[in-house]
């Protein structure tokens, strides 16, 4: 019995202790040459717990709030990245953060690349938080914690609120008006976090969702809406490239694309093999006229698509292959002695620009403050990504399929909150999450217009990630602003 409690001691003792480095802050000036703003940007851990005391982790956020006194219409957003398993570095350093890496058009990054004072921050608009899910950046499920209840949609949406509550309480800003701010999966983490927010007693003033996905049936293999959505970027990818569409304006023919889809392609995909031969080659011409892909492969596909072979046909001839999350950019093709399919999936041109220049940009930016933080920064978890729990029962509904659609909790988050807002960005070149499957999946809610009229709805040149795109940043900045400012409107 001795033997056994020395053991046990001997193991407690072993058992590493992680230290939590304290709360670091540095008063910073940000500016566009017309406006100046001074500001403190804060890194720091935050415990989370359970109900009962137990804690969860700890949850880092790197915020920036601005000096003003009276802070009682000040915004505070809480902003992140998706994956999952991704933290929130990108859409920082990226484009809403203080300071930014600055995009070069189509062209890679060199690394280093200096940050700048960011000329589309939403800081004149709100204060930011920042934040990393638990597993990804610096945050941390506890040791005596099962990661498998926070890696999932659930859990997730559920320490994401509870994260929210602890930096309102620590900051003293309860009452301020609220924003979330995601990205990719981040959008579906919103939809989430709006409701159970609302079932905690927090109001949710507005909600940003950028290059959006609120149902995951469409990334089933197989599935008709995959192909219905991907058509619009392949055209406009054409159309960019001029292989399509030439001297007709990008929005007009992505436009024409939807229409095509909404029309055309549609019914022909619904009914398969019960259309005629003739009819599906009247479909296959006009897709053909639209996307540039040769009439005998959208023949032989039966008018489906998929990604990786529109990546590797529409630059074929120039021995090229275009990205996912942004389909303008190109990097020499493979040879076929690497040709494995799941290589290909995951080798993207647009992630390989922008990727080391931003985390590297970020790692300064936390150091600046004086965080003692790990240089261990995990931009992207492949174990949270592979270990997630897509389980997600929508309010209203019965069952918890593995393909969640969590467009039912905007519209129920919104039924309880009638006086928030949402503001939809989406971008034509974006191949991850394609802009004309969100339309559908708002469209499919039938939401009365007092509450439809609360949506909006806006569209640009980018792809996935809008901050890597100037003309994007140049044409959002003002409806963002806007958005902001309609929380005084009734």
């Amino acid at each position: 019995m001795a033997d056994t409690v020395q053991a046990e001691a001997k193991t407690a003792e072993q058992k590493p202790v992680r230290e939590i480095p304290e709360p670091a802050s540095r008063a910073m000036t940000w500016t566009d040459g017309k406006e100046t703003i001074d500001y403190v940007a804060t890194a720091e851990y935050m415990a989370v717990h359970q109900d009962d005391g137990k804690l969860i982790g700890q949850m880092f956020a790197l915020s920036y709030v601005s000096d003003l006194e009276d802070k009682t219409d000040r915004p505070v957003t809480f902003l992140w990245n998706g994956g999952p398993g991704g933290a929130s570095m990108m859409v920082n350093i990226g484009g809403m953060g203080p300071r930014r890496i600055a995009p070069d058009g189509m062209n890679a990054l060199p690394c280093p690349t200096q940050p700048e004072d960011n000329p589309y921050t939403l800081l004149p608009s709100s204060d930011l938080v920042f934040i990393d899910a638990f597993g990804t950046g610096y945050s941390y499920v506890d040791d005596d914690y099962d990661p498998k209840k926070v890696w999932g949609v659930d859990g997730d949406g559920d320490a994401f609120a509870r994260g929210i509550a602890q930096w309102l309480s620590t900051h003293d800003r309860w009452n301020s008006p609220l924003y979330l701010y995601g990205e990719s999966y981040g959008t579906m983490r919103n939809a989430v976090v709006m409701r159970i927010l609302g079932e905690r007693g927090i109001g949710v003033t507005g909600v940003i969702e950028q290059s959006t996905i609120l149902d995951y049936a469409p990334t089933l293999a197989g599935n008709e809406f995959y192909y219905m959505g991907m058509v619009p970027v392949y055209a406009a990818t054409a159309n960019y490239f001029g292989k399509a569409g030439k001297g007709v304006d990008q929005y007009e023919w992505f436009d024409k694309a939807c229409e095509f889809v909404n029309h055309r392609l549609g019914g022909a995909l619904v009914n398969s093999d019960t259309i005629t031969p003739e009819e599906e080659r009247a479909v296959a011409e006009e897709m053909a006229e639209l996307t540039a892909l040769p009439l005998d492969l959208i023949l032989r596909n039966h008018l489906r698509i998929e990604l990786d072979t529109f990546r590797k046909a529409i630059m074929a001839d120039e021995g090229l292959v275009t990205g996912r999350y942004d389909t303008r950019f190109t990097e020499p093709a493979y040879m076929d002695v690497q040709g494995d399919n799941e290589f290909f999936a995951g080798e993207d041109p647009s992630m390989d620009a922008i990727n080391s220049p931003y985390q590297t940009a970020w790692m300064k930016l936390v150091q600046e403050t004086g965080f003692k933080g790990s240089p261990n920064y995990v931009n992207l978890s492949f174990k949270v990504n592979e270990g997630w729990n897509w389980t997600h029962q929508a309010p209203g509904t019965m069952g918890s399929p593995q393909t969640p659609n969590v467009a039912y909790d905007f519209a129920t988050a919104l039924r309880r909150n009638p006086k928030a807002r949402i503001a939809v960005f989406g971008g034509i070149h974006d191949a991850a999450t394609p802009y004309w499957n969100v339309r559908h999946d708002f469209s499919k809610l039938f939401l009365p217009e007092a509450l439809a009229s609360r949506i909006e709805f806006h569209v640009h040149s980018n792809g996935h990630m809008l901050y890597s795109d100037e003309e994007a940043l140049k044409g959002m900045a003002p409806e963002i602003k806007a958005f902001y400012e309609k929380r005084h409107e009734a």
